[in-house]
């Protein structure tokens, strides 16, 4: 069957797209012809990174994370097409009972939801009941699990939970899932509480990420002990059927899900999704029969699939394709003429480096190490990062909080976005960081060589971003070198303190900037603060402001506690980004909800839109 046509420019590159040539084989054999019977309906489209596992409780890289937020099911989850979002139910009967002071959580799960099938549960149906949340709370907790989101719970200190774990790790005994504590209370099969002592009026947005606090049962994880990130299993629409460790996932309805119904608002001003949507009203979630996952590392043979038709969403079209695909920021006019859907948004994150403040080079909170910080990120160009790599997808940060959520000052101003060669290198002369053996790169004060190390990965726009760097740190004459790895090798370098310097992203799980503030939280050192930055008057702002109401006060300590990072520079913020989605002209319902990891169960696939796109010459 042919494909429609792809412009001249890119059949140039076809060669390269050989890296997927057996997933781009299964997906046209797939398409059925117009004389067959209609085939199963299936969604194909590829991440770019390779997923770590699948365990709530371990992990904490986004694409693992949009996996398991399909499997797993939290109480809350954010509405779909709702601008602007909002939660509501999922497992639970209504939103939570919440205390005037906002230290009390209390929840309902609706009877009749079950667990997928699996022979933990020894042929029986699994109902979910609120016993299981408090045990997948818990896990967070148990040392063996060694959780990376342990900070969201530990930082809300709900009573009892943190003494747990220390007894557990202080004795080296096995966590006690038994033992009663304050701040977790069964009331009976289908309710549960919680109690915190901070009072964070944010504390229910934890409850509406699948991905961190979606239910598990016990009987699985007493099964598959230290395997079970490769066996997830959940009450949520899709169950893991296939899965070949960095190469491709399939994922297929949960036969046991619940009777869910299609009931999704979209914004008035979206004629497209409130079309889509009315047809989509009242039916049966999911509506597809099956979504399979490729890794393909590479941008080019990943766009090359899509463009082919092999593929029916690419979620964020490469920036070195950006000036071919959407010219201006507009849909070109022969994807246009295609059918092609676009859904561009800011994403909810930011592009960092980091520098390990216990590093003995990069880190330190003395003069000497905060001015050679800042030197090396005067020496960074974040225009010529955004216009080249980038291809202008995405704007300056001044600070860590992105557009999209509470916190975010687009008035803001600090030196974090300031490119300054001459204020570099005179910053660098002032303390010390000179060329004393004549060799043309610069030594430490002591005269000991001054080589940065700087972890990165070997994908086409992270050597572009590499190439950057080495520029910039050559035109203030200091050595750098680069350290390659795959990108789970990476996370896991870095959660350990391994690494001098990583160029990672991060992203919000919530509307909220405090995801991002956490990034400097000296107690979250290992978990979302891989910089180990530990200062105590930035870690008072953040505490101050994790216990006010939305609102000007708050904001006024979010952003001094985002101009201490600027100061300190344990952190480079490059940039936030925008994103670009395209969609095939047969996938029905799609938009991009930041908050929603896995929104394929409000997706639909239209069979005789594709078919007909097939046979187009």
């Amino acid at each position: 069957m042919l494909r429609p046509r792809i412009p001249a420019l890119l059949l140039m590159t076809t060669a390269l797209a050989l890296n997927c040539a057996g997933w781009a084989h299964a997906q046209e054999a797939a398409r059925p012809e117009a004389s067959e019977a209609p085939a199963p309906k299936v969604l194909r489209y590829a991440f770019r990174i390779a997923e770590t596992g699948f365990d709530p409780a371990q992990i904490s890289d986004l694409y693992s994370r949009i996996i398991a937020g399909g499997i797993f099911e939290a109480p809350l989850q954010y509405e779909y097409l709702a601008r602007p979002i909002r939660l509501r139910p999922a497992t639970a009967e209504s939103l939570p009972e919440v205390s005037a002071d906002f230290k009390t959580l209390t929840f309902r799960i609706k009877p009749g939801s079950f667990f997928n099938d699996d022979p933990a549960f020894e042929g029986k149906k699994r109902e979910l009941t609120a016993a299981d949340y408090i045990y997948s709370i818990k896990r967070h907790f148990d040392p063996r699990w060694k959780s990376p989101n342990l900070y969201l719970l530990e930082n809300a200190r709900i009573p009892g939970m943190n003494e747990l774990r220390r007894e557990a790790l202080k004795n080296k005994t096995p966590f006690d899932y038994q033992r009663a504590v304050p701040g977790l209370t069964l009331i009976d099969r289908y309710s549960f509480q919680v109690r915190t002592e901070t009072g964070d009026p944010r504390f229910i947005n934890q409850f509406a990420d699948p991905s961190t606090l979606g239910a598990v049962a016990h009987e699985v994880v007493e099964r598959y002990g230290d395997k079970i990130m490769d066996h997830p299993v959940g009450t949520g629409a899709w169950a893991l059927s296939e899965w070949r460790r960095s190469s491709r996932m399939v994922l297929t309805p949960n036969p046991n899900y619940r009777e869910v119904l299609y009931d999704e608002r979209p914004p008035g001003d979206n004629a497209r999704l409130v079309a889509q949507a009315a047809r989509l009203q009242g039916r049966k979630l999911p509506m597809i029969d099956r979504v399979e996952i490729a890794i393909i590392e590479e941008n080019q043979p990943r766009w090359l699939s899509f463009l082919r038709g092999e593929a029916d969403l690419v979620d964020e079209v490469p920036n070195e394709y950006a000036p071919i695909a959407i010219p201006n920021n507009k849909l070109a006019p022969n994807l246009s003429k295609q059918g092609l859907q676009m859904v561009r948004y800011p994403r909810a994150d930011v592009a960092i480096s980091y520098f390990n403040m216990e590093d003995p080079l990069v880190g330190g909170y003395t003069p000497e190490k905060i001015a050679l910080r800042r030197a090396i990120s005067l020496a960074i160009d974040l225009d010529k990062e955004i216009r080249l790599p980038r291809r202008g997808q995405a704007i300056a940060s001044q600070g860590p909080i992105s557009p999209g959520v509470f916190g975010y000052d687009p008035g803001l101003k600090t030196t974090m976005s300031e490119h300054d060669l001459a204020r570099a290198k005179a910053l660098l002369d002032l303390y010390g960081y000179v060329d004393r053996d004549g060799d043309g790169w610069r030594d430490q004060p002591d005269g000991s060589p001054l080589t940065i190390e700087y972890a990165t990965e070997q994908d086409g726009e992270k050597r572009a971003l590499a190439e950057l760097w080495q520029k910039a740190m050559d035109a203030i004459q200091l050595r750098i070198k680069f350290r390659h790895a795959k990108w789970p090798e990476n996370l896991k370098a870095a959660t350990a303190g391994k690494l001098q310097m990583w160029g990672v992203g991060w992203s919000a799980a919530s509307p909220d900037g405090d995801t991002f503030l956490a990034l400097g939280y000296g107690p979250n050192k290992g978990q979302s603060n891989k910089s180990r930055f530990d200062l105590p008057a930035y870690n008072a702002l953040y505490e101050a402001q994790k216990k006010l109401a939305n609102g000007p006060e708050r904001l006024a300590l979010m952003t001094e506690a985002q101009k201490l990072l600027a100061a300190y520079m344990p952190i480079k913020m490059h940039v936030h980004r925008v994103y670009t989605d395209l969609a095939q002209p047969w996938v029905v319902g799609y938009d991009r909800n930041v908050f929603v990891r896995a929104p394929w169960q409000y997706v639909d696939i239209d069979s005789g839109v594709l078919n007909s796109a097939s046979r187009k010459p």
